[in-house]
């Protein structure tokens, strides 16, 4: 896969701003059930008071909650409030707090949530301390209650004694002693359950002072709800957006990986058409790229997405309750482990598939290539039972990793939901034992099942990065396979004039990782303006001959040489240019005769198609149709016939107008008639041409200017055709088995 990261520089900035969104859509998917907690213990349990620092507090209730604050932070408490009389109350503060009409309240400023934080421990201790003492005094039997060990014994106190204003005239080294025992009391506790017992004093004030209570526990919940439904609102615009973006990316990527995977193969010479079979390529062009495509959407869409969730997650979790965090460990490490077996038992497999998928795509090209010689042979049944070992071997291997599969997201489920029953089950304690709060708890099961949820996105990546790690390895492998036949770095023009003069000097061949030469030490000058022709048994080596001088093979000794300039130091573009090439098996491309025969030349005029056609002894069945030029052809002309096909591709040479054609047995199909034909027209307009022919057809070349004759990849015999009849045995024996004596006189 790391062969392919260059593919992804073009989408830099889209996968860095689909981070960014993930980042914000992950932020916002764990805000929401700290939000759902605070409406569940705030809104709920509370009555909408957040904090235990009250907006509003009679004074004389205010001195003696004073009483309990340290010396050191009284000066910081006193600034964050101010004192309203009764008579200086505007109508908004005579609204809130009606008591402001009889009596002064003080009223607290705007404060930073920094010192918001600050207060409340601090006026949570002094407000259970003095709700505790206020307590005592109507119950003496309630002593200690709310936490409150004061350090003294009220039973020792006169009657009626107001124990504030005794405590407001000890000396302050003695209240100092006596807050220091009070928060030794309070130490046992944590700061969120100290602010809860608070906030109860606090809601008991605000009933004294007139406030509200249901329509603040309302607000609060309304705006809490609103709050998440807006933070809901931003994670599904990141959610499509990253959407947008990943497909955008995804598709990118495997369109360029296709373009690429493409232009490599464009450049191969046959020597690399031999290492990778059509089929494979064809696999690697579509299947294996479409995994690329998938990986590369589930890594923007998931793999940054859910180590976010899991980490933010078990960070919240453990901030809301860190006595609990073994219960996401030992989920966490469940789903690990499983993780890892269904890896482990995947892996080999998903390296089978592909191989699997080449085997199939092999099978099923060459049945529906060979399609008509398996009916003439009655081989359907023979055809039938491969295909289906392919289809079977295929469907086996898919069917164990979809088993495995099957087996992991059930576990899952079941690991999942028996962790949500174990944080419900301590969690529940916890509650009890008031140390945690229900909102909390709640809170915690949610940032557990995101975590969960995390690992399972995860899971996703470890089911397909091993098939994607394979795909991506074998395009990397077509990527990397340089051409055998390159351009050199210095080339070197062909002379101008240019005659198109062809010499094969001491040329030997041999095919890639064979052990011997295929062609031995062959020599001869083809002359622009004459028909060279080749001529011998199947196998002598006639059409390996003439596919090296487009550099279709390299040739492993000897050279040739185009107007003197060895073809090796030419560019291919250049070379190739000066060729008209006929091959052995016609090809015609989907479209139209028109289009098949500018595949030469686009710019070619209707006249220039015209006069090709009519040389190629194409024209007649071309009117035939009613369409003309621009009747339609199917892929691989298959709705022409074997001779069509071929006078069709010897036309489309013909339009490149080139200095030297290459023949490659093209008149197999042809008739005698029209094989004579369109020899006389080629004379006649091709003339000036170098006409390279190869034929298993004496009658062909029987006028060639010079006939080369192969014997087992050597030259035997090089003449005309009289001065082979008289000194070349292997041509003569050819000759006379095609042709009479009286013909050939």
């Amino acid at each position: 896969m790391i062969r392919l990261a260059k593919y992804l520089k073009p989408y830099l900035a889209m996968i860095v701003l689909s981070v960014a969104l993930l980042f914000v859509q992950a932020n916002s998917d764990l805000a929401l059930p700290d939000y759902m907690s605070r409406i569940v213990n705030n809104g709920i349990q509370q009555g909408g008071v957040e904090n235990a620092v009250p907006r509003a507090i009679r004074q004389s209730q205010m001195e003696r909650v004073l009483l309990f604050v340290p010396a050191a932070d009284l000066a910081r408490v006193q600034a964050a409030y101010r004192l309203v009389e009764a008579g200086t109350a505007s109508e908004q503060q005579l609204k809130d707090y009606p008591l402001l009409a009889e009596q002064p309240l003080y009223l607290l400023n705007e404060v930073s949530d920094e010192e918001m934080a600050w207060l409340n421990p601090v006026l949570g201790k002094a407000l259970l301390a003095v709700s505790g003492i206020e307590q005592m005094m109507a119950d003496p039997s309630k002593a200690g209650a709310d936490g409150l060990a004061a350090g003294f014994d009220l039973s020792q106190l006169p009657p009626g004694s107001d124990v504030f204003q005794l405590l407001a005239q000890l000396p302050q080294a003695q209240r100092a002693q006596i807050n220091a025992q009070m928060a030794a009391q309070f130490a046992t506790q944590g700061d969120s359950m100290i602010n809860q017992s608070a906030i109860r004093v606090v809601k008991a004030e605000n009933d004294v002072i007139g406030v509200n209570s249901e329509a603040l526990q309302s607000s609060y919940i309304l705006q809490t709800g609103l709050l998440m439904l807006l933070i809901t609102l931003l994670s599904v615009v990141c959610t499509i957006a990253v959407g947008y973006l990943s497909a955008r990316t995804a598709a990118g990527v495997s369109r360029d990986l296709r373009r690429a995977v493409f232009q490599r193969v464009e450049n191969f010479s046959n020597a690399e058409f031999d290492r990778f079979s059509t089929a494979s390529l064809i696999t690697r062009s579509t299947n294996d790229v479409t995994q690329i495509q998938m990986l590369v959407l589930l890594m923007m869409r998931l793999v940054i997405y859910a180590p976010i969730m899991g980490v933010g997650g078990i960070i919240r979790a453990i901030g809301k309750d860190s006595s609990m965090w073994w219960t996401i460990a030992l989920g966490v490490g469940l789903l690990i482990a499983l993780i890892v077996v269904v890896f482990s038992l995947s892996m080999p497999k998903f390296k089978i598939m592909q191989s699997l998928i080449d085997r199939l795509n092999l099978v099923t090209r060459e049945n529906l290539s060979g399609m008509m010689v398996i009916r003439a042979f009655n081989m359907q049944p023979f055809e039938l039972k491969r295909f289906s070992q392919a289809n079977q071997d295929l469907t086996d291997t898919s069917l164990f990793v979809n088993r495995v599969m099957t087996v992991m997201f059930p576990l899952m489920m079941l690991i999942m939901n028996g962790l949500s029953v174990l944080i419900l089950w301590v969690g529940a304690h916890q509650v009890a034992a008031s140390n945690m709060q229900v909102g909390d708890m709640m809170a915690f099961l949610q940032y557990a099942m995101q975590i969960v949820f995390s690992f399972l996105m995860m899971s996703f990546m470890f089911i397909i990065l091993p098939r994607a790690s394979v795909s991506g390895n074998r395009i990397a492998e077509v990527l990397e396979t340089m051409p055998s036949i390159r351009d050199p770095q210095t080339a070197t023009r062909l002379p101008e004039p240019f005659r198109g003069k062809v010499e094969f000097r001491n040329v030997s061949f041999r095919y890639p990782n064979a052990e011997q030469d295929v062609l031995h030490d062959i020599s001869f000058t083809a002359e622009p303006g004459q028909m060279t022709a080749f001529i011998g048994s199947t196998g002598s080596g006639k059409s390996t001959v003439v596919n090296l001088l487009p550099r279709f093979y390299d040739v492993t000794g000897g050279a040739i040489l185009l107007d003197g300039v060895d073809i090796r130091q030419i560019k291919q573009h250049d070379l190739r240019e000066k060729i008209g090439y006929i091959p052995q098996r016609s090809n015609l491309f989907s479209g139209s005769i028109d289009s098949n025969l500018r595949y030469a030349d686009e710019n070619a005029s209707p006249a220039d198609l015209a006069k090709a056609a009519e040389i190629a002894q194409a024209t007649e069945f071309i009117e035939s149709r009613p369409e003309g030029l621009t009747a339609e052809i199917s892929q691989g002309g298959s709705n022409v016939s074997g001779g069509q096909k071929q006078r069709l591709s010897i036309a489309r040479a013909l339009v490149k107008r080139a200095p030297i054609y290459i023949f490659d047995d093209s008149f197999s199909a042809l008739d005698f008639k029209t094989d004579a034909a369109l020899r006389r027209a080629l004379k006649e307009h091709a003339g000036a041409s170098n006409l390279l022919i190869v034929t298993q057809r004496v009658s062909t070349i029987r006028n060639a200017d010079q006939i080369v004759v192969l014997e087992e990849g050597k030259v035997v015999g090089k003449g005309t055709h009289d001065e082979l009849m008289e000194s070349c045995e292997t041509y003569r024996e050819i000759a006379l088995s095609q042709l009479s004596l009286e013909e050939l006189a």
